[in-house]
């Protein structure tokens, strides 16, 4: 069977390996979908520090049963299934507060551990969902960015009512956009891609703004009677908007930030003290995974305008190179099977 193997950095191949065979605890699946994130375009470039080479990339991953290990309940042979690509020790302090996400040596599948962007992929237990057979795998797919998605609006705190700022509507924007929307929070998303922008008011965003064209303050002040965004989300990962939310923020406002540049953002005390902000950090998920299927399932997020390009899994190359000459017309690319 082939798996997309990073050799190196801008190094892609299609390699033969073994068919897995199940050990004990663990099930075989057919990979049926695979999601390309921005962490896979960073390994590729070979700008993530967590990335070991040769590595099966892939985290975004649904497939059907194709072999259970000895031991193995609750799944048999043809159950679809998602992968949970959190990969953590389950003895930690963060994990023994149900916090895997942040485990002291958590590895995400696809990036510091072998992921599942190949035929066929053998998989603990533990990692793995089962999901309706109803729900398509193209829907299915996008299963992961949502629990991320979730994941943020939990550390927000984000509640009915919540007037809310997302600065950025790529994938990431465009799940916590929804998540939020479900929860009856009144959402405004910045992006200077206009066609993200047209995703965003298809995805229910209350006003959309280009920080290219208008004052991004003063349309939050508009946005919130010039009080403040109640949550404010850095889906970029840029430290200079990370500043600016602060500055934005209502008294008691919740800050979110997803982004891992080392750079550091200059942050005064004074708002920060004076408004009793909370800022959090968001990492993958923790537990995310039945909410996100069930959602999905009862069709309470739009999964089809964040596809934007499909490609056969031997046509991973192309997807790629797609990726980097035309990434503001690009939006969720996946591999079909």
């Amino acid at each position: 069977m082939k798996a997309a193997v990073l050799l190196g950095p801008h190094d892609l191949q299609l390699v033969e390996r073994p068919m897995p065979v199940p050990a004990a605890g663990t099930v075989v699946m057919k990979v049926k979908a695979v999601g390309i994130c921005g962490s896979d375009g960073h390994a590729y470039h070979g700008k993530l520090a967590t990335v070991q080479y040769p590595r099966v990339i892939g985290h975004e991953v649904v497939g059907e049963i194709s072999a259970v290990g000895p031991g193995v309940t609750g799944f048999v042979v043809g159950d679809h299934a998602v992968l949970d690509p959190v990969v953590s020790c389950g003895e930690c302090p963060a994990c023994r507060k149900g916090r895997g996400n942040v485990c002291a040596q958590v590895k995400c599948m696809g990036v510091a551990a072998e992921g599942g962007c190949a035929e066929y992929v053998e998989l603990p237990v533990k990692n793995v969902h089962k999901i309706p057979a109803n729900i398509s795998w193209r829907d299915a797919v996008l299963m992961e960015p949502y629990t991320v998605g979730a994941q943020i609006v939990a550390q927000g705190q984000v509640a009915a009512g919540d007037l809310m700022f997302i600065a950025g509507a790529g994938t990431i924007g465009l799940v916590v956009l929804q998540a939020a929307k479900r929860l009856g929070a009144k959402v405004i998303v910045s992006d200077p891609v206009e066609n993200r922008l047209a995703r965003a008011k298809t995805l229910n965003a209350d006003v959309t703004i280009n920080p290219t064209k208008v004052d991004v303050a003063q349309a939050v002040a508009e946005f919130t009677g010039g009080n403040g965004f109640d949550v404010g989300v850095d889906a970029v990962g840029m430290p200079a908007l990370l500043e600016q939310l602060v500055e934005m923020a209502s008294p008691t406002g919740r800050i979110v930030v997803i982004g891992f540049n080392p750079a550091a953002a200059q942050l005064p005390q004074l708002p920060i003290t004076r408004k009793e902000l909370e800022i959090h950090g968001s990492r993958m998920h923790a537990g995310k995974f039945p909410a996100v299927i069930d959602w999905v399932a009862k069709g309470e997020v739009q999964t089809a305008p964040l596809v934007s390009h499909e490609f056969r899994f031997e046509d991973i190359q192309a997807a790629f190179d797609l990726l980097d000459k035309s990434p503001e017309t690009t939006c969720k690319v996946i591999l079909t099977f």
